[in-house]
């Protein structure tokens, strides 16, 4: 495993327990010596992750919009940052970059792109881990919409929505290293190509 996506917050939100978690990843991930792919803003939670694992000798891919640039402005100490038109070849080169896919507190965009990978693993699109990182209980109501759906029929035997949930950081990575330890190495391959899906 060299790359993990982290999608998270523009924002830092109220409780500096989210904050520590964005720093506690990116310190562990640099010592771990995975890079970081994530969606290339300086501020709230995306900068404080970043800059983390920046600080502790870590390797960053920043991949932001043209249009986002003014709004969640890059950072300096990431050199390797892409620019790209859109969002949807954003999340696109998101995907085929990383490995494996974290989820820390967030907006309704972090939550978009969250459901948007699990979508994708439900389809069989790509069977690369999706952790969800429930620090403090962050996203307890999304796992009682999943059961909802579960209960009331819309998800599907067959079509069950694989997703594993923490509620330490320090837990993110050996959870992810012991599920790709299992897979094939086919799994992790780039041709499960999920731009399909963008256009049903």
């Amino acid at each position: 495993m060299r790359s993990i996506c982290v999608y998270c917050g523009s924002g830092s939100g109220h409780d500096g327990v989210h904050e520590k978690a964005a720093r506690d990843l990116g310190a562990a991930m640099a010592k771990a010596g995975i890079r970081l792919v994530y969606g290339g803003g300086g501020i709230g939670l995306m900068g404080t992750l970043a800059k983390s694992v920046v600080d502790n000798g870590g390797k960053v891919l920043g991949i932001i919009p043209d249009f986002l640039k003014r709004k969640e402005m890059p950072l300096d100490a990431v050199i390797d940052v892409v620019t790209v038109p859109d969002m949807h070849t954003r999340k696109m080169r998101m995907f085929t970059e990383a490995d494996a896919f974290v989820a820390l507190p967030g907006g309704i965009g972090t939550l978009e792109e969250l459901v948007e990978q699990l979508t994708w693993a439900q389809l069989g699109r790509h069977a690369k881990p999706v952790v969800v990182a429930n620090v403090g209980g962050f996203w307890d109501p999304l796992r009682v919409l999943l059961d909802h759906m579960k209960d009331e029929g819309f998800i599907r035997p067959g079509l069950q929505v694989k997703y594993s949930i923490v509620d330490e950081v320090r837990d993110i990575i050996p959870t992810i290293q012991a599920q790709v330890a299992k897979l094939p190495q086919e799994a992790l391959a780039k041709e499960h190509d999920p731009v399909v899906i963008e256009k049903m």
